[in-house]
């Protein structure tokens, strides 16, 4: 007698020996993987922080995987021409894409972008991340967040704060200080942070978020007085500057972030063959030093724990560019 369940059975096998395959091909293809050189796209371009802390964590990953780890620099379009490339380029672990948090910003700033972050990558690890400093020209007559909400309110729009562009974190943050303290300074885009800091040192400006890398030497030298940090600690590099948890706007606890993706179909061993060797380089004493001269935190969390940071920051950021009303399109 026929038995009627036994075509069904004889698909259930070829159907878990199928998966069985592709599962066995996967291991195998990890258990040789690297073997050529990978690449790390920058989407921005080449001496700024993120390019520097692609090019340090590079090194160390190299050394550990056995193949060179090259950095490419694809600039343009607030970082996504980049990560559209990264997105559509083959999910084999050897095109890696170097996001920070302006990625998550992009996502809510941008109404139409070819790629998603949380849909079309998955997260390896972030590297490092670093508050933004309040500055403001030493001719601004404030010390304290208080003072300078004070001083913004008593001076309306006539008061300028810069950032590198629309939609930035600096651009966001001041946003939200505007908002917390009820005044009304006038946004100054610039087409990257330098220029901005330029025109703030020069007094064409009066306030700026910055990255604090990018300002900590201004600071040091005197050029820019510092007014307090985002976040719930004070920062190493400037111990006597608070933190804004430690202000009347605790709210303001922005931070950007440099992280390494790669597209989401990446097989599951490759992403975490990848994202084991950058825990491990981001933990060497030597990128930590570095990392740490260049004014940033070491983060080193791993694949888990950074995609669920990267999908939170999305969400986050996605609160904060509603209320700017900033857009890019």
């Amino acid at each position: 007698m026929n038995n009627p369940l036994l075509p069904l059975r004889r698909l259930t096998a070829a159907a878990a020996l199928a998966v069985a395959s592709v599962g066995a091909a996967a291991s195998a293809a990890a258990a040789d993987y690297p073997d050529r050189p990978l690449r790390i796209i920058v989407p921005f371009a080449a001496g700024g922080a993120t390019d520097v802390i692609a090019r340090t964590v590079a090194q160390s990953m190299s050394t550990r995987l056995g193949q060179p780890v090259v950095v490419e620099n694809k600039a343009g379009a607030n970082g996504n021409i980049g990560a559209v490339m990264a997105a559509r380029s083959e999910p084999d672990g050897y095109t890696l894409l170097m996001a920070t948090s302006s990625h998550a910003i992009n996502a809510t700033l941008y109404h139409k972008l070819d790629y998603s972050l949380t849909r079309d990558f998955a997260g390896l690890s972030n590297l490092a991340s670093v508050p933004l400093l309040l500055v403001v020209n030493p001719s601004v007559p404030a010390k304290t967040p208080e003072e300078l909400a004070a001083y913004a309110k008593a001076n309306g729009n006539r008061v300028n704060y810069a950032s590198g562009g629309t939609g930035t974190a600096s651009h966001l943050a001041g946003a939200q200080f505007n908002s917390l303290a009820g005044a009304e300074m006038t946004h100054v885009p610039y087409k990257g942070g330098s220029q901005a800091l330029n025109d703030l040192m020069g007094g064409q400006v009066q306030i700026m978020f910055a990255n604090l890398p990018e300002v900590l030497s201004q600071v040091q030298a005197g050029r820019l007085t510092p007014i307090a940090v985002t976040g719930t600690q004070r920062h190493a590099s400037l111990p006597n500057v608070p933190a804004f948890s430690e202000t009347p706007y605790p709210a303001m606890n922005a931070r950007s972030w440099f992280g390494l993706f790669v597209p989401a179909a990446t097989p599951a061993p490759v992403v975490e063959k990848l994202s084991q060797a950058i825990t491990q380089g981001v933990a060497d004493p030597a990128v930590q030093d570095k990392l740490k001269g260049l004014g940033a935190d070491p983060v080193g969390d791993g694949h888990a724990a950074f995609q669920q940071y990267v999908n939170q920051e999305v969400a986050r950021w996605s609160t904060l560019v509603k209320q700017s009303g900033a857009t890019a399109d």
